[in-house]
């Protein structure tokens, strides 16, 4: 489909191949070249960069190729020989050339910026990178879907992944959050069963309804984010439109080692955009990779996009009295009993070069933290500082934090007593590889100490009860959502649900039931309308 801009004498038509042709047909009657975006002229930027020069084609090892146009045979028809040095060097790389995909937030789009202090939080946080307003940090950013492989569509309804590389002079600090200030499940042993449901089906290679509503209806936690990703939320304009969470409950030390809990949020600044199903699903078929299209050409027009950074924090104390357990994942901290606290912004100002190196072996993981951030009892969080580490040692190796786009570039002399492996970029020289040692070998830095704290229980296997899994979700249905966005949110649900066995439909509305009434009512007459019909829905939260 063309959409039609009149300017002036001229015409623009903007399709699915990303073009805009520019006429003066009512003066000339002809057509004029084609116009292309950013992200189409990449080619061409790079050879006007060169000038027309082109390097000296070499193999891997740096010998120049006189001829790359054909193997290495005897005579024109005759077999190859096995000394073909250059088909022997691209072909064995190029069987090699892929890395395993990630289990999760397999697709997504990269960039780098900076974040500057615009507030001062030294009173809650030691961590340097907040040390002084006006202070710059090198930052890298990915942001990415969560449930489709690498060659999915960017505008299913999926959570988006939101996370941030700081690049500071105390090490990397990894905030690796999403879109959404919640998550589905509260204990991390849940979570390869949950991604497996938004995964395929091992038996048919495909989606299914069931996984996904089974896993949902049976663990009512998951009803508040549940409702987030079926609202217009769920599928957000492209990357730039949407916010981005830390998600979890953190720990903030300052420099007398006094304590708060924390949570991360950054705004966007170029306001909240979604996306309708209708339209969302064109852009499935028309522009797939539309997110990563989009916000590689806005920063390649230096439109750079930004997000407002705040805190919310909350006393030792505060946490012992909450409603809610301030650790859970599924809920989120009050804004009126806990303001939010500017801190700074994010800014993207400049595109990857080479994907493959700086977006697919960017590696985050939640474990690395500076002085002065430290993880919470969050248990979703403390199952992160593993599995994440755990996951690109397997996908990328034991020296990953030695690539680039990883490496602690700004802390001086990165020193430790880790060697070998796999690809060791920099291995540390003929420094002593065991500690303690008499010979000048890096030493501890007792600055950065935590302070103490205390734990005390009995160890066991606790599976959450009575932590109300409805009530924000009921204030969420209620209070944020206006008539429209509830009538969408219900029309998304019937959707999913109508492919759902009629059991675990009726299971799934009658947890929607103790959200509202009103809300399982809807869905009760929408799956009516789609043929699915379904018994008394049970005990709701109006009643």
């Amino acid at each position: 489909m063309l959409v039609n801009y009149a300017v002036f004498n001229s015409t623009f038509y903007i399709s699915s191949s990303k073009r805009f042709y520019v006429s003066d047909e009512r003066s000339t009657g002809k057509m004029a070249c084609p116009v292309r975006d950013p992200a189409s002229e990449q080619l061409n930027d790079y050879k006007k960069k060169l000038k027309g020069e082109a390097p000296v084609l070499l193999t891997a090892n740096g010998a120049p190729i006189a001829e790359k146009k054909a193997s290495l045979t005897v005579g024109p028809r005759g077999p190859m020989l096995l000394q073909d040095f250059v088909y022997l060097d691209e072909m064995s790389h190029f069987g090699r050339e892929r890395i395993p995909e990630r289990v999760v937030h397999a697709k997504g789009a990269g960039a780098f910026g900076y974040f500057e202090v615009t507030h001062d939080i030294t009173r809650y946080c030691k961590a340097k990178v907040f040390s002084s307003i006006g202070k710059r940090t090198p930052i890298a950013i990915r942001c990415s879907t969560v449930g489709g492989e690498s060659g999915s569509a960017d505008t299913v309804r999926d959570p988006r992944g939101f996370a941030v590389k700081f690049y500071t002079e105390e090490g990397i600090w990894d905030l690796v959050g999403n879109n959404t200030p919640i998550f589905f499940i509260k204990d991390p042993l849940f979570f390869p069963s949950f991604i497996h449901t938004q995964k395929r089906n091992p038996a048919t290679h495909l989606k299914d309804a069931d996984m996904f509503w089974d896993f949902i209806s049976l663990r009512p936690e998951t009803t508040h984010q549940v409702m987030f990703l079926f609202s217009d939320r769920g599928i957000p304009d492209g990357y730039r439109h949407m916010n981005g969470y830390g998600s979890h409950t953190f720990k903030l030390v300052n420099s007398k080692n006094e304590m708060v809990y924390c949570k991360f949020h950054y705004k966007t600044n170029q306001g909240i955009k979604n996306i309708f199903s209708q339209k969302a699903a064109e852009l499935s078929a028309s522009d797939p990779d539309y997110s990563i299209r989009d916000l590689y050409n806005a920063i390649a027009k230096s439109q750079y996009p930004t997000w407002t950074f705040y805190i919310q924090v909350m006393t030792a104390q505060q946490a012992k009295t909450l409603k809610w357990n301030p650790f859970d994942l599924t809920k989120v901290w009050p804004h009126k009993e806990y303001p939010l606290i500017q801190v700074g912004k994010l800014v993207l100002d400049r595109n990857p070069e080479n994907y493959f190196a700086d977006v697919e072996q960017m590696a985050f993981d939640p474990a690395h933290m500076v002085p002065g951030i430290e993880p919470s009892p969050d248990k979703m969080l403390q199952g992160r500082l593993f599995a994440y580490g755990d996951t690109h040692r397997h996908r990328l190796g034991p020296n990953h934090l030695q690539l680039p786009v990883n490496c602690p570039y700004k802390a001086i002399s990165t020193m430790h007593y880790q060697r070998d492996g796999n690809m060791p970029i920099y291995n540390h020289g003929n420094a002593p590889n065991y500690y303690p040692n008499s010979f000048s070998g890096p030493k501890e830095c007792p600055a950065a100490r935590s302070p103490p704290f205390h734990v005390s229980g009995d160890v066991d296997r606790y599976d959450p009860v009575d932590e109300d899994d409805f009530g924000q979700a009921t204030i969420f249905w209620q209070k944020v959502l206006d008539e429209p966005a509830k009538e969408r949110l219900v029309q998304n649900m019937v959707g999913s649900l109508r492919n759902a066995s009629t059991f675990i439909v009726e299971r799934a509305v009658q947890n929607f039931a103790r959200v509202d009434v009103d809300l399982s009512h809807r869905l009760t007459e929408g799956l009516r309308k789609c043929g699915v019909h379904i018994n008394a829905l049970g005990k709701s939260a109006n009643l």
